[in-house]
């Protein structure tokens, strides 16, 4: 398949404007989740049913590959993705605010260097109707991967009232998390890497691990496993005050990384803004998941993301330290069965979270 992908069906894509490409692909998958029964024969070929799920915050992972936010924001597509061989999947960004992002095109492709470039800036139909939306799919215990749920802020509201915009998102969608990202690390609304800061990202943490807690004690539940989606443009320094914030309220994991702001060598002569992603950021954030894994002795649990592009790299985040890897790029590069490539080749165990 993956040949048949990259001579025939990558060429076509490519063809297109990036982000009319990226729709079809969606709205081909949305089709795909009405079929029942093709979806159980594929998650049965592309599956991981002969290893044991790995468990971690409390839920069982079947494979340690996930997909990356950014590609399903409105959880149109989501139930489909375990039949291309997914472990677990995270939607959004998601925003308390509907908001159409920003002006297109926003989104571009580097071949040459199998990167891609974005300024989406959030566009998402917003939490309450994405909550809808997912109040018609199956509950957690009907559902064959986790769902993640990444959120941000909207860009109406300004840095000040963040955590309530926050707080509104996961309000509207606590039902329906097996765990949720808080993208902190976008490049594309303005201000919001400022959460990052010593300044906001500690009260914000709080005021959402305080909810969650609430929720979890009046429904007589376990609270929502919570992780930080941080750039891999900070600092060490910045790292290791995310870092104490993350211990300090109680976060149950990090994902490293987001998309890069800062241009590698190989692709400065690219003058397009926006976030780069796919094989230039791979080692920064093989760095960042190695220091924060260092950092915590192995205490806090990461998901690394950024340029997996083969079986090869995703080891390298494993060897970094990470329990679990995303893709995102890596697909657009190599096609829909790209996780169940990977997920076949990487040796992994369970590790014990202290």
């Amino acid at each position: 398949m993956g040949v048949i992908y990259e001579n025939i069906m990558r060429p076509l894509l490519f063809k297109q404007d990036a982000e009319d490409a990226h729709e079809r692909v969606v709205g081909g998958l949305r089709l795909l989740s009405n079929f029942g029964s093709i979806l159980r024969i594929m998650e049965r070929f592309n599956g991981s049913s002969n290893r044991p799920p790995l468990e971690l915050f409390g839920l069982d992972f079947p494979n340690p590959v996930g997909l990356a936010a950014g590609f399903d924001k409105n959880a149109e597509c989501w139930m489909a993705l375990p039949a291309l061989g997914f472990g677990f999947v995270e939607i959004g960004t998601v925003t308390a605010h509907e908001q159409p992002g920003n002006q297109r095109p926003r989104l571009f492709r580097i071949p040459e260097h199998e990167a891609l470039i974005n300024r989406m800036g959030f566009n998402n139909d917003g939490a309450q109707a994405v909550a809808a939306r997912l109040a018609r799919g199956p509950d957690s215990k009907k559902r064959k991967v986790p769902l993640g749920i990444n959120i941000g802020k909207s860009k109406v509201v300004n840095i000040e009232n963040a955590g309530e915009d926050y707080l509104a998102s996961f309000n509207a969608l606590a039902d329906y998390a097996d765990y949720f990202a808080i993208n902190v690390s976008s490049p594309n609304t303005p201000d919001l890497r400022k959460l990052q800061g010593k300044g906001y990202l500690g009260d914000l943490l709080k005021l959402l691990m305080d909810a969650n807690i609430d929720r979890a004690k009046k429904l007589g539940k376990r609270r929502i496993p919570m992780l930080l989606k941080i750039a891999p443009d900070l600092t060490y320094v910045e790292i290791d005050r995310v870092i104490a914030s993350l211990l300090e309220v109680g976060f149950d994991g990090i994902i490293a990384t987001n998309t890069m702001v800062a241009r590698p060598a190989c692709v400065r002569d690219c003058l397009e803004t926006g976030g780069l992603s796919g094989r230039p950021v791979k080692p920064r954030s093989v760095d960042i998941v190695n220091y924060v894994y260092r950092a915590t002795a192995g205490k806090l649990p990461i998901i690394g993301v950024g340029g997996i592009m083969d079986e090869k790299s995703a080891g390298e985040f494993f060897d970094a330290g990470a329990c679990l890897i995303q893709l995102y790029s890596g697909m657009v590069y190599r096609g829909p069965f790209f996780a169940r490539d990977v997920a076949r080749a990487v040796s992994w165990r369970q590790r014990e979270w202290v």
